[in-house]
């Protein structure tokens, strides 16, 4: 009984990992999609001699290697459990815990689990490359720096002469990871049946290595590392405005879990489970807590995940799949799912009649960093709306920023074929070409390559050259995404029919009735005969009666328009008593799929 109660442990550790990668596949494939679109692995020499200016390049330069593999998320996550399981084999010898012991394995590993999904908003932010891979990379390497230390024998202040070195070796390649193994093999000569003699020399040396080594390297190679980062590199730096030190609580975890380890070291360990109910129940405790506290940092927003399926699709170019995702929400939208749904529906010739049918809102991003559209979604939304010149520029700027992306180089390459910079995209082209997962994508542009013909001619670059017809400028957007583009298309002229299309539609948002006649008569005499779009006939019946400067008596408007403004008004008159607010909520189930109902109780929407 007690031998089968001993392989409990084990198993229930395959289990957590079956559980986890079951996980992630189920609910964060889109994030870590996301994640290896944000990331950048070229199999250059170039690209290897880059990672190398700063310690723990090998972490960066490992981590963006597997972070690729998300591309397809099963494969990432295999390589991410395959790495787990290995640490917690390098942990086990490390450490000498037996199998009755082995639930401990998981503090780690839930803890480096943690930080992976609960980094929230910070998936467009964090400046550490290849950070999904390298906390787990770092930590397996500096375990088995404290497991090879173990098996070294006492004597000759051999142990000593072996921190010194490996804290020397290591911290140019796995940064502040490095440290946290020398302090370990530190705290481990003193439990471990060591002479006093060795005990205090090894500790000396263990303290001097973690001080002096940062010092040392920071001085005379990595200078492009600053002084006050020196104990932390290799770990991401969560500080925007201001620091964010919650973030960094799984890496705490996560030492102090290695820290308990080390102090509860002993060489010949009870491997024998005397008292098989109490083991059961701590058992039952430790897993309890440890699934407990995965839960707790695990980032489960819904507008997060819903942004990041919309994203999925408007890289895929399904215009479907986004209005579908937007159809039914369980939440306030956030303005990056209301201006997404907006563009497929604009695609999809659909806007002008079923615009005001989705849900609308401007919830803000559940986090409390401060989230800027442009971090988000406004790449491609600028590149959609045909302002190239824009997304070309926060490309490089967010580059410059953040360091370059798989995202970045195909906005870069699609944004240089809209402008017919042809040589600029066939350099980007050329990087991509030397990724895993991208080179496909790569070949299937490279074919516009000095074919402006084809260019034209493509449906999704179609739509982009007759929308870059309104000549755009260089100035500040202020990372306002929403609101400049939509002035940028209601404030100006062009005679291409789906720009008018686009400039009255913007117009609609600006709720400005000088704007929208402006934008109104030249879209509704470049489409004599064909039905004019609901929405638009409502913001026309509206303006006309608001300000009697444009004579709509003689417009051909639908029946369903006149009656809907009717019943509004008389409905209105009814809740008079009601606040702004009240009147808003009673009258949303009747008429919220109207362009009224925007225009009267949809205000004050947060831009960002």
């Amino acid at each position: 009984m007690k031998e089968k109660l001993r392989l409990l442990a084990p198993c229930l550790l395959l289990s957590f990992l079956g559980a986890a990668a079951f996980a992630l596949l189920r609910y964060e494939s889109d994030y870590l999609w996301k994640a290896q679109e944000l990331n950048l692995f070229l199999d250059t020499p170039m690209f290897f001699h880059q990672q190398t200016v700063v310690s723990g390049w090998l972490l960066t330069w490992l981590g963006t290697y597997f972070t690729q593999y998300f591309y397809y998320p099963w494969q990432g996550v295999t390589l991410l459990c395959l790495w787990w399981a290995l640490l917690m084999f390098v942990t086990a010898r490390a450490f000498r815990i037996p199998a009755k012991w082995s639930l401990v394995l998981l503090l780690p590993i839930a803890a480096l689990l943690s930080s992976d999904v609960g980094l929230d908003y910070w998936l467009y932010y964090i400046k550490l490359r290849g950070h999904l891979f390298a906390g787990t990379i770092g930590t397996t390497v500096a375990v088995s720096s404290v497991w090879l230390f173990t098996l070294l024998p006492a004597r000759h202040f051999l142990r000593a002469a072996y921190l010194a070195v490996s804290c020397a070796v290591l911290y140019p390649l796995i940064g502040a990871y490095a440290l946290l193994g020398t302090l370990l093999a530190g705290v481990i000569v003193w439990r471990d049946g060591s002479g006093r003699t060795d005990k205090i020399v090894t500790s000396i040396t263990a303290l001097a290595a973690i001080i002096l080594w940062p010092l040392v390297y920071y001085r005379y190679v990595f200078c492009q590392t600053n002084l006050c980062d020196i104990y932390r590199t290799g770990l991401p730096q969560f500080a925007i405005d201001k620091p964010y030190l919650e973030y960094y609580l799984p890496y705490g975890i996560l030492a102090v879990s290695l820290l308990l380890m080390a102090f509860c070291y002993r060489r010949n360990r009870d491997t024998a489970i005397r008292r098989p109910v109490r083991w059961l129940l701590t058992q039952a405790v430790l897993l309890g807590v440890t699934v407990a506290g995965v839960c707790h940092f695990w980032y489960t927003d819904y507008n997060f995940h819903k942004e990041l399926k919309m994203q999925r699709c408007l890289e895929n170019l399904d215009w479907e799949g986004i209005t579908s995702e937007a159809t039914f929400l369980d939440d306030e939208p956030t303005r990056a799912m209301v201006v997404m749904k907006n563009l497929a529906l604009f695609r999809q010739g659909t806007q002008g009649n079923t615009m005001y049918h989705y849900r609308t809102g401007a919830k803000p991003c559940a986090t409390p960093i401060p989230v800027t559209m442009i971090q988000v979604v406004g790449i491609p939304l600028y590149y959609h709306y045909g302002l190239c010149n824009f997304s070309y520029r926060w490309c490089m700027e967010l580059s410059v920023e953040t360091g370059w992306r798989a995202e970045y180089l195909k906005y870069l390459t699609r944004c240089s074929l809209a402008n017919g910079e042809h040589h600029l995209a066939r350099k980007y082209l050329d990087l991509l070409r030397h990724t895993r997962f991208h080179r496909e994508w790569a070949e299937r542009y490279a074919r516009f390559l000095d074919n402006d013909k084809a260019i034209r001619a493509d449906a999704e670059f179609s739509p982009i050259l007759h929308l870059a017809t309104i000549k755009d400028r260089m100035s500040s957007d202020e990372t306002m995404v929403e609101k400049f583009i939509m002035n940028h298309l209601a404030h100006r002229n062009s005679d291409d029919p789906l720009c008018q299309e686009a400039a009255v539609y913007a117009a609609l948002w600006t709720k400005d009735i000088n704007t929208f006649w402006s934008r109104f008569f030249p879209y509704a005499n470049s489409h004599i005969g064909k039905p004019m779009p609901i929405h638009i006939q409502e913001a026309a019946y509206l303006y006309g009666h608001l300000e009697h400067t444009v004579d709509i008596s003689h417009m051909p408007f639908d029946p369903s328009v006149v009656k809907s403004y009717e019943d509004l008004m008389q409905t209105a008159q009814q809740y008079s008593n009601l606040s702004e607010a009240e009147m808003a909520q009673a009258l949303y189930p009747r008429f919220g799929s109207t362009y009224y109902y925007d225009y009267y109780f949809v205000r004050n929407q947060k831009l960002y």
